[in-house]
């Protein structure tokens, strides 16, 4: 039922149009009913729901339409469908987690199979009482033999002697005898099989390539998961394939175009049209089976005049053919596309889903929907161990396929919803002659600023750093890294403005470095919390891309100027064993003998990178890298010249925990501090600043402690035009990106851009041009944490911990462990550890007395 209250559920929610109340507090959301996203996005899914923690990719109806069976990141999920109760939950043996998507059922109802992000294939038996159990599991072997397969779709013979499955990593099918459990056969096809449909004859298989056909000799490639891949000259990949797999030949004999990211695959058999979900292109493309000609293309966006963002990557169709579903992840909703016997198709109207929905199907009159994020990170954590990131809470959905009178009710409802008038608004153009303000209110009017820096952290909520602020609504308590580590960052906040209320989209760096450059997060990083064995990108997979590109791809292409500072740079120090000591003093002294290399996947960004500074590493200084910079700045001052667009990053704050030989967790945070306000200080002494405009964010809150909510991130706005106070207004990277892109004049570059707000609260018409002094550091920034030999006890044991956890990359160490040495670290002690405040649990939502504003008003 939908509730009858607009309610707010954080863990859901992020960056969310939320106005004072005067009525008494709307309670947190307990249930499915009224929710928001991230993306500003209202959920009000149509339907009955079924909750539970875990994120659903894939489903399947039992042959009796008793069962739904559903593959998420932890195993199978099973819900009667008379109830609509879920009557089981079965996890993968051992630390096994479930692919992007797969999952199979046999015709006599008694035989699952679903494929994982490792290497098997896991079949289940079910009982005469419907009770699933694991009954064995086939060895799936990765690319030469090693490693993980990666198996996505699945598909049963028509004799059901077969198991077909994508090996997603090994660019193959893998054909699985049945009755020996036993892989017995790869047959190559493209690059990175998705889904899989055997035809009636059982003599062919189609193939939906997600990474298209593989590229000539002298094409444009990068390596995705360790195989070439075509890309674009923004190094975003540009093929999506599907192959038509003779089975008998055991090859690939057709292989045709499609959109990009070919997904999921339908089959009217009846009339032989196969249909084809491009969930990077916001298309269906229909084939003929036979000959695999293009009969038609068909965009799922919800208004014709909208870029990409709408995701559609799972598809079902109607036993007569009349009708399509298409899941789309970026609209929360399922498109209704009408299959005319002549004439072309279109799209009739859309379903309200919950958010991401990433698997549809049909069984008689009714549509089941399966949403990857369901309602965010909402489920109860075992162990009192706290809300966290990795709590997620899916939500399958049943719904009546709606008449036409329902699906324009439907249809309306998803417009306001998902932000369709505001995204439309976001591209009215204005006059070119008005007068220059900060943030223009129409695309093409002047903006005071020719200038943006965009500085990207890591993985701090606002109590850890501003909790001590008592003009924001900070707790003190959880508060580790205040004024005494970072005065500059509250300098900076009580001079140019107090966010209070700004958020994080994402929850990890994967998808945080998404949101924070792109705007989006494709289906590829949503489905792959099952395991990131293909990759945890960090600028390194090109097919995790959006097809809209980057932040940077977006203004050079406007004709401005860029340039990147260390953003997605996995910097190596040469020699490989040189220690944080040996490159703070050879940093302090100016000797010259350390260096390190650039490890940037994405080669149009490395051409517009400064080569003296060194991206992610732990052993390097933030205030090297701040030296760095303004060298880059002398120079610029020199030629009466600055890039109109910089990304700088700046990791430090991410800290290595208490690792031996390694600056303390506030030595970390307090070098952090102190390069911001080195920079800061740079820009406002030079010639550029009345017409500069500094955006400083995290790139993700690492499961971190906080009292409102864990997605709730430090922020801050700083530029001659700066309100300053504090900004009680929810904003989040999404609007960070959008209010940047508008100072530029450039348009969204996206739907996700599109939807977010413009941050006006942060500027005043009139310009403070005097300059900012960075404040020294309180802490040494070489204070080293004690080596093993010299603790004992907890810290010994937390030393331990620290030393264990991988710091070779962004988000490597686990979040849950990294907080508590944090916090011992801070505290000396494990006591009062606010274990019921990490992650996005909204607990502090209640006292903000809030409500949701309809959208459009």
């Amino acid at each position: 039922m939908i509730c009858p209250r607009r309610l707010a559920l954080f863990g859901c929610l992020v960056g969310l149009p939320f106005a004072p109340a005067a009525a008494p507090p709307l309670p947190l959301f307990p249930t499915v009913g009224e929710a928001l996203t991230p993306t500003l996005q209202t959920l009000r899914p149509a339907g009955e729901h079924a909750a539970f923690p875990g994120r659903p990719v894939d489903l399947v109806v039992s042959p009796d339409g008793k069962r739904l069976y559903i593959k998420d990141n932890r195993g199978l999920v099973v819900i009667d469908r008379a109830t609509w109760k879920v009557v089981q939950e079965l996890r993968f043996p051992g630390k096994t987690g479930g692919s992007m998507t797969g999952i199979a059922v046999t015709g006599d109802g008694k035989t699952l199979y679903l494929s994982t992000a490792h290497n098997h294939l896991h079949e289940a038996s079910v009982g005469a009482d419907g009770k699933v159990e694991w009954s064995r599991a086939i060895a799936l072997p990765g690319p030469g033999g090693k490693g993980a397969a990666h198996a996505a779709g699945i598909a049963l013979s028509p004799d059901e002697k077969t198991v077909y499955v994508c090996l997603s990593r090994n660019n193959s099918l893998g054909v699985v005898d049945r009755k020996a459990g036993k892989l017995v056969r790869q047959l190559p096809v493209s690059v990175a099989p998705y889904g899989v449909l055997v035809s009636s004859d059982g003599k062919f298989a189609y193939v939906s390539n997600w990474g298209g056909r593989h590229p000539k000799k002298g094409e444009k490639t990068a390596p995705s998961s360790g195989t070439p891949a075509l890309i674009d000259e923004r190094g975003v990949a540009k093929s999506g394939t599907v192959g038509k797999v003779d089975l008998a030949a055991g090859k690939q004999a057709i292989e045709v175009a499609t959109g990009l990211h070919p997904a999921g695959l339908a089959l009217h058999r009846a009339s032989n049209r196969l249909f084809v979900a491009n969930g990077n292109s916001d298309t269906v493309t229909v084939l003929d089976a036979g000959t695999m000609k293009e009969l038609d293309s068909v965009s799922v966006r919800p208004d014709a005049s909208l870029p990409f963002g709408s995701t559609c990557e799972a598809l079902a169709v109607s036993a007569d053919g009349r009708t399509l579903y298409v899941a789309n992840g970026g609209n929360n909703a399922v498109a209704v596309v009408d299959l005319p016997a002549k004439g072309r198709p279109r799209v009739a109207g859309f379903v309200p889903a919950a958010w991401c929905p990433g698997a549809v199907a049909l069984y008689g009159d009714e549509l089941f929907v399966a949403n990857i994020k369901g309602l965010g990170s909402r489920a109860g954590a075992p162990g009192n161990k706290g809300w966290s990131v990795f709590a997620f809470l899916g939500v399958v959905s049943k719904v009546k396929r709606p008449a036409p009178a329902q699906l324009a009710r439907y249809t309306e409802q998803v417009r306001t919803d998902a932000r369709v008038p505001q995204m439309l608004r976001a591209w009215e153009k204005g006059r070119s002659g008005k007068k220059a303000v900060p943030v223009p209110a129409r695309l093409g009017e002047p903006s005071v600023f020719e200038h943006v820096v965009y500085v990207i952290k890591e993985n701090r909520t606002y109590d850890q750093v501003f909790g001590d602020v008592k003009e924001g609504k900070g707790e003190p308590k959880l508060c580790i890294f205040g004024e005494k580590v970072t005065p500059n960052h509250h300098a900076l906040a009580r001079r140019f403005g107090l966010l209070d209320n700004f958020y994080c989209n994402g929850v990890v760096s994967a998808d945080g470095h998404a949101w924070a450059t792109e705007g989006h997060v494709t289906g590829y990083l949503e489905r792959s919390f099952g395991g990131f064995t293909r990759s945890y990108t960090f600028g390194d997979d090109p097919l995790s891309y959006s097809a809209t590109g980057f932040v940077w791809d977006h203004v050079l292409l406007h004709g401005l100027s860029f340039r990147n500072y260390g953003e997605l740079d996995d910097a190596e120090l040469v020699p490989a064993k040189a220690t944080f000591k040996d490159v703070y003093d050879d940093y302090q002294k100016k000797t010259g003998k350390l260096r390190f290399t650039q490890k940037i996947g994405i080669e149009p960004l490395r051409r517009y990178t400064c080569p003296d500074y060194p991206g992610w590493n732990m052993k390097v200084p933030d205030v090297l890298r701040a030296d760095a910079f303004l060298r880059e700045l002398r120079g610029f001052e020199k030629k009466g010249t600055l890039p109109n667009f910089v990304v700088l990053v700046l990791p430090q704050d991410h800290t290595s925990g208490t690792s031996p030989g390694m600056p303390t967790p506030e030595a970390h945070v307090a070098d952090n501090d102190l390069a911001l306000g080195l920079v800061v200080e740079g820009l406002s002494r030079s010639r550029f600043w009345p017409k500069t405009c500094i955006f400083v964010i995290e790139d993700d809150p690492q499961n971190g402690f906080d009292h409102v909510d864990g997605h709730r991130s430090p922020c801050l706005v700083i530029s001659p035009y700066a309100k300053g106070g504090t900004v009680r207004q929810p904003y989040n990277q999404t609007a960070v990106l959008h209010t940047m892109l508008r100072i530029l004049g450039c348009p969204p570059m996206n739907q996700g851009v599109a939807a977010a707000p413009l941050m006006t609260a942060c500027f005043t018409d009139k310009p403070d041009l005097k300059p900012y002094k960075a404040l020294p550091a309180n802490v040494p920034l070489d204070r080293l944490n004690a080596p093993k030999k010299a603790l004992k006890g907890r810290a010994l044991f937390w030393a331990e911990k620290s030393a264990a956890l991988d710091w070779s990359g962004p988000d490597r160490a686990d979040e849950e462990a990294l907080n508590r040495i944090l916090w011992f670290a801070a505290r000396g002690s494990d006591e009062g550890y606010p274990a019921h405040l990490t992650g996005p649990h909204g607990r502090g939502l209640k006292a903000l007395r809030l409500r949701h504003e309809r959208s459009g008003k």
